[in-house]
């Protein structure tokens, strides 16, 4: 959309049948489900688009914020209310610890986020990494900011009740980062939240995506769907262009790549245009953990007559923080116990669902393909343990209410989306693959093709990956072409 704002002629080439990628949408049986990105932050890195063609977002889509941002379950049946309300926030913080101390740690937790926020979003989030210097020169600052503790580490300088501290640390999993490994920088994402607020898109995220598409158009951009590439064309240090799977070569003088860069460099570029990069190089870097998501729909809806009372977005944590995560991201075993992600958009907008019923979508995180875990025998039980303990637990007499379901796993992400072991946010983001450590925007090999997205910098989350799309549509912009 940027480069078509500037009156570049652009082909957007699309492997699915619809646009979005990642952030499909499934409509069956008169639900409709998002297959993606649910939670907006910075809606201004959205309506920034339609302002650079002249447009206003208004007249394209409809925002809605999200309050509380997040209601967050634990196994005793408690719940913390996440919003970005100063005196809210410290009655929860409150409600949850006895200790004076925990309520002004707190607030000296959001002053310190906000000097992160100030520095590795506002500063630096849109700003090519493409020398080592790019990245020795704020090392000072990445060590007054604390860069180098992980955000649970941090977190717990600050607030010492067990819960308080999963609640103010568990947002790198929202980017595909173990909170225990993950650089501190992401405690941005807290001030980010709190500063720009959580939103939804009324129609699901796919009625943004569907209102880009049509700018996109507008603008003259022409998209092509069932359009999957199996080759990045090159000849010596230029990329000419893709070639498809079906054989049919579309010539180009700039090639952005929005695929999954790992598993971009593996499948799509010959090893002369890989650069770094080679299958070795790819083997060795860490990667995020993969997804299970259960999209389902049921013939009641849920508002706490019955159960807990569910909000737009609601975290469940298990009985184990730490432990579980070190068995997703260093383990790699398929754990009993899980922390969930659930889903309930019809709480804001009933129209994803026929009249007196309920869509979700239910998500935990798992390992990517790189553990032991046979997906074919394992995806069915897994399934039963999740919708059993919903069952049990906040959503009564599920099994007799759903009336439709689907179901994916880590092999969806390898298979349809192209991600390298299956792993859903890409390149894990720890300090040591963040920013000039992580896949340029710019390829090192070929300086005419672009990456965008989770994998390269600033990394996942939808202002990551917008925010990566105005580095490359800058760094074309200085090229000349």
């Amino acid at each position: 959309m940027r480069l078509a704002a500037r009156g570049h002629q652009v082909t957007l080439l699309e492997k699915r049948d619809q646009p979005g990628g990642r952030a499909y949408v499934y409509r069956q049986d008169g639900f409709t489900f998002d297959g993606g990105p649910t939670v907006i932050t910075a809606p201004w890195l959205i309506t920034e688009l339609f302002e650079l063609a002249g447009r206003r977002a208004a007249d394209y889509v409809t925002l809605a914020p999200v309050d509380p941002f997040y209601r967050i379950f634990f196994p005793d049946g408690a719940h913390f209310d996440y919003t970005g309300d100063t005196d809210r926030m410290v009655a929860e913080v409150r409600r949850f610890s006895d200790d004076p101390a925990d309520v002004a740690g707190y607030l000296g937790f959001v002053r310190r986020t906000e000097r992160i926020f100030a520095k590795g979003f506002t500063e630096l989030a849109d700003q090519p990494f493409l020398h080592l210097w790019d990245m020795v020169k704020i090392v000072p600052d990445l060590t007054r900011l604390e860069s180098y503790r992980s955000v649970y580490g941090f977190v717990s300088r600050f607030v010492k009740e067990d819960r308080l501290r999963q609640v103010l640390s568990f947002h790198p999993l929202l980017v595909g980062g173990n909170p225990f490994q993950t650089t501190s920088i992401y405690t941005l994402i807290h001030y980010l939240e709190r500063h720009w607020g959580v939103w939804f898109a009324m129609g699901g995220t796919g009625a943004i995506v569907g209102a880009l598409a049509r700018l996109f158009a507008e603008l003259g951009g022409k998209l092509c769907l069932d359009a999957e590439v199996g080759q990045i064309l090159t000849e010596g240090r230029k990329a000419t262009g893709v070639r498809l799977t079906n054989g049919r070569e579309l010539p180009a003088d700039v090639v952005v790549c929005n695929a999954e860069v790992a598993g971009a460099y593996e499948r799509l570029l010959p090893a002369a245009g890989r650069g770094k990069y080679t299958d070795r190089k790819l083997a060795r870097l860490r990667y995020s953990m993969s997804l299970v998501v259960i999209y389902f729909g049921t013939n009641r809806q849920y508002r706490g007559g019955d159960g807990p009372a569910l909000t737009h977005h609601d975290i469940i944590l298990g009985p184990r923080y730490g432990p579980l995560l070190a068995d997703i991201f260093t383990a790699k075993k398929l754990a009993e116990d899980f922390s969930l992600y659930l889903h309930v958009p019809t709480v804001t907008d009933p129209s994803l669902a026929p009249p007196g019923c309920d869509a979700f979508y239910v998500l935990a995180p798992v390992p990517h393909l790189g553990g032991p875990i046979d997906w074919a025998m394992e995806a069915k039980p897994y399934r039963d343990r999740i919708m059993r303990f919903l069952e049990e637990r906040y959503l009564p007499d599920l099994s007799k209410h759903i009336v439709t379901e689907r179901m994916i796993d880590p092999r969806h992400f390898r298979d349809t989306l192209n991600s390298y072991l299956g792993s859903a946010f890409s390149i894990e983001p720890i300090l040591t693959q963040s920013a000039w450590f992580r896949p340029h925007n710019r390829s090192e090999a070929l300086p005419n093709l672009y990456f965008v997205g989770a994998g390269t910098h600033p990394g996942a989350g939808l202002p990551g990956v917008l925010s990566s799309a105005k580095i490359a549509d800058a760094l074309i912009a200085e090229s000349g072409r």
